[in-house]
């Protein structure tokens, strides 16, 4: 599967079950613009082959929304300053404005970077 297929892939799969969850539409558009920039990343500079990314999403029962999107690569990823005339490279920008917090959690075998979105 083509990897732009994949990141809609997870978005339509978080908005299934973000509408189990009862979770407000505003809040299911933040979620999933997160976790578009977060899967985008990973297939763009964290792919390894065979495996692109996996994501998770945790409900901890006060109204926070939890995303992680994991790879298979143990670099961090990088935040570049802000340049208005660039054509790409707004994606954790976009992730740390709409979350309330983001960071990364290194594991054996790559990395998950998450993000925190009220619901």
């Amino acid at each position: 599967m083509p990897d732009e297929e994949n990141v809609a892939e997870a978005r339509h799969g978080a908005r299934i079950v973000l509408a189990s969850w009862d979770v407000p539409e505003d809040a299911v558009e933040t979620i999933t613009l997160v976790i578009s920039e977060l899967a985008t990343n990973a297939v763009r500079h964290a792919r390894r082959p065979g495996r692109t990314f996996d994501v998770a999403l945790t409900c901890n029962g006060e109204k926070v929304i939890e995303i992680e999107v994991s790879d298979g690569s143990p670099h961090h990823p990088a935040t570049r300053p802000y340049d208005p005339d660039a054509t790409s490279g707004r994606g954790l920008l976009l992730v740390e404005a709409l979350s309330e917090d983001w960071g990364v959690g290194y594991r054996e075998f790559g990395k998950g970077v998450w993000a925190r979105v009220l619901s």
